[in-house]
């Protein structure tokens, strides 16, 4: 059998950022027609390399070769030219022009006078030749991120895209939305199409990928691998260099006494509209309770109610017998509150701060942190030296910013500010978002090692393999309403995943 040709090939790039070198003399080829993963930790290199290939970014040395010929990208047009686009994580669409509109924003043509019928015929055919059916007319707010998902895939297919490069593209869907992306990915590749996948969710690789290549600290460690017959764990031992743990071992839950109560609360998103709707929920000690839904559903206000960030319309809040309302001494309550939110640069930490000032920004009116009116540094320094210790975090120093750390590391920073008071209660949202497995690890068991110590935690994420495996029990949120709740062992995924998209599930 005739093995295919490649859809492109980079040979020795090289991509300098100050003080880093992310790619050396990088390597890479996909076959036309296949399903290629890119794995690798964070700071792996990856991202940049496929930033190099779409056109982002201009290597200093190597080169890029298009059916055996040198090309030279110095934009994404310059790539698109050349039948290469990248579908990023975040999707770039206007909410409020329609999909037909997104489609053709920023093209050159049509430059005077736009048939938008027209557009709209060859969207609504695309979308019905790769099973991607989207109203053409439909303004992107009024899409699920499912179907705005579709719109960013058919916005590249009307470009003329032959090679997808798809940035963790499973990250905000549900499992039904992930088998019907795996099957458009099957009918494009037999259509002659090339798919570079990246993600960290391993299960999602073996079961999509023809191919894997893996980056470690900007070089590739493992080329072409054919991905019949690897494990999940042979996957994870090539990306970080060690054995990982994907179940993460835990005791049977000792649920105490309830730590957060939430009666009724209801609370409008940033837009004056409601976002969460009579919503309840109890949070005993010693638990995890996992709230599963697709973005957008109230998981954020939720978050930003219980941690004094978002100030509810009606409800009761509770932490133990203290009643959380306008009149609550945040600071006071802080103490015995621990949250991780969803933004860990913009809102969990302080880029421009050390990691020590970081580390302290809990306590810093607190003995011995404080002296008076003044920071005492000594006992700064000495305090950020034993949680990096504690929690292994990876730094130059403890002086260095923190926007330097990656962001595993930035992670474990802000958990050890957290959790380092033992606090009653804590709020992870999206822990592990965007982290490799190696530090998904490493953040999973720190939770796990809460719970156990007697800390009542309120899990938010989208990751329904994270919930499974870190919850005791699972509650699904549904336009700002708790749909259903069920143990986390055995629970039925195809169920959850139902309930997540607003359907109703027989007990």
């Amino acid at each position: 059998m005739t093995e295919s040709p490649n859809a492109f090939e980079m040979l020795g790039i090289t991509k300098r950022f100050p003080g880093i070198l992310a790619n050396d003399h990088v390597d890479f080829s996909c076959q036309v027609g296949s399903v290629h993963a890119l794995l690798g930790e964070n700071g792996a290199g990856k991202s940049t390399l496929m930033n190099v290939l779409a056109g982002l970014y201009h290597p200093e040395n190597g080169e890029i070769l298009i059916g055996g010929k040198p090309v030279s990208f110095h934009s994404p047009q310059d790539a698109i030219a050349h039948g290469i686009g990248m579908i990023h994580q975040h999707f770039m669409l206007v909410p409020s022009h329609s999909v037909a509109e997104n489609v053709v924003l920023g093209l050159k043509k049509p430059r005077f006078f736009l048939n938008l019928a027209s557009v709209e015929e060859q969207v609504a055919a695309l979308g019905e030749q790769y099973s991607m059916s989207v109203n053409p007319r439909a303004k992107i707010w009024e899409l699920s991120v499912g179907e705005q998902q579709r719109v960013e895939v058919l916005k590249m297919l009307f470009r003329g895209a032959k090679v997808l490069l798809m940035d963790e593209p499973t990250a905000v869907l549900t499992p039904q939305e992930v088998e019907s992306l795996f099957r458009t990915l099957r009918d494009m590749t037999a259509n002659g199409h090339t798919i570079v996948f990246i993600s960290h969710k391993l299960d999602e690789v073996v079961t999509i990928a023809d191919h894997v290549t893996v980056m470690r600290r900007g070089k590739v460690t493992a080329a072409n691998v054919p991905s019949k017959g690897i494990t999940k764990s042979q996957l994870a031992k090539l990306m970080v260099g060690r054995e990982v743990l994907f179940q993460i071992e835990k005791k049977k839950a000792e649920p105490g006494a309830v730590t957060l109560s939430v009666e009724n609360l209801c609370a409008e998103n940033d837009r004056g509209l409601p976002a969460l709707r009579d919503l309840s929920l109890k949070v005993h000690s010693g638990e995890i309770l996992g709230i599963a839904g697709v973005a957008g559903n109230g998981q954020r206000e939720l978050a930003e109610s219980l941690t004094g960030l978002r100030q509810p319309t009606s409800g009761k809040l509770a932490l133990g017998n203290i009643a959380l309302n306008s009149h609550t001494n945040w600071m006071e309550i802080g103490k015995s509150l621990g949250h991780v939110p969803e933004d860990r640069s913009a809102v969990g930490s302080v880029p421009a701060l050390s990691v020590a000032e970081n580390l302290i920004l809990k306590n810093f009116n607190s003995s011995p942190i404080a002296a008076g009116w003044s920071i005492n540094s000594t006992a700064v320094h000495t305090n950020a030296m034993h949680l990096v210790d504690e929690y292994q975090i990876a730094t130059p120093s403890v002086d260095t910013p923190a926007r330097m750390l990656s962001g595993g590391n930035l992670q474990k920073v802000i958990l050890a500010r957290e959790t380092a008071g033992k606090p009653k209660l804590m709020i992870a949202v999206h822990p592990t978002r965007g982290l490799d497995v190696g530090a998904t690890e490493s953040v999973h068991k720190l939770l796990i090692k809460q719970r156990d110590a007697g800390a009542a935690l309120l899990l938010i994420s989208e990751d329904l393999d994270e919930l499974l495996s870190l919850s005791d029990r699972i509650a699904v949120i549904y336009e700002g309403k708790l749909v259903g709740e069920m143990p986390a062992e055995g629970a039925d995924i195809r169920a959850i995943g139902l309930m997540m998209a607003g359907s109703k599930v027989d007990a």
